[in-house]
């Protein structure tokens, strides 16, 4: 049952718009969804946007360095969202691939495909129209600090890079051929890339809540993530 201060009749509880940052494996899916669910919220997981933007790029053998073809491609992507019980999916060309851009592959593809601005900026509409109605919880990379700035609260997850690795590699299909040490590697590599590139880097926002989720399950760290809401809209309202 969801606390009174998220009931959104109630005039002085609007709905929010909450963003949650963090780099792979730090838990944000799995805790965005939880807290979505909880506050009866949409989920929304914006690096499956750009996880869209790379199947396709992989499956036309686009060279994404080539900027004129980049660019030729994006004007041609044809990516849908269309709402289902509690978040988005993604349709290319009509095709639903929700469940077909999880792999290592593609994370990969994912983070160098991010990179580009004709890349950010073509999703950076998507994702504001997205967020306009609020009543939403937002996960990826600069949600906070580029996308969102405005939002109503920001948190940051952030966990040990080999307990990272360890739960990304569980979450991996049983016939997949990757081992432990392939996805710490990818994984050190992404945290590199997306950390340090030029445009919107991986950081926390300066007034995110930072979290360190190395030793707490993910409904203990939602439930950290609703008492700084109850806060936050306790101070609001006095």
């Amino acid at each position: 049952m969801n606390p009174a201060p998220f009931d959104d009749s109630h005039p002085a509880t609007p709905p929010l718009l909450i963003t949650i940052d963090g780099p792979a494996g730090a838990g944000k899916t799995t805790v965005s969804r939880l807290l979505a669910e909880q506050l009866k919220y949409r989920y929304l997981d914006t690096g499956a946007l750009y996880r869209s933007v790379a199947y396709s790029i992989l499956v036309n053998d686009i060279d994404f360095e080539d900027d004129e073809a980049l660019a030729a491609h994006l004007k041609e992507f044809d990516l849908t969202s269309r709402p289902d019980n509690n978040g988005f999916r993604l349709f290319w060309k009509d095709r639903d691939i929700t469940d077909q851009i999880r792999t290592p592959e593609i994370s990969m593809m994912a983070s160098a495909v991010s990179a580009k601005p004709a890349v950010r900026s073509f999703l950076l509409g998507m994702q504001r129209e997205m967020g306009k109605a609020k009543a939403l919880v937002c996960e990826g990379r600069d949600m906070g600090t580029v996308i969102f700035p405005e939002a109503d609260i920001k948190f940051f997850l952030d966990a040990d890079p080999h307990v990272r690795a360890c739960r990304r590699y569980k979450e991996m299909p049983s016939k997949a051929a990757v081992t432990l040490e392939d996805i710490s590697r990818d994984m050190l590599q992404r945290d590199q890339n997306d950390s340090q590139r030029a445009l919107s880097p991986l950081k926390p926002a300066d007034d995110a809540i930072r979290i360190d989720c190395t030793d707490i399950d993910p409904q203990t760290v939602v439930k950290l993530m609703m008492a700084c809401i109850v806060r936050m809209l306790k101070a609001k309202n006095q």
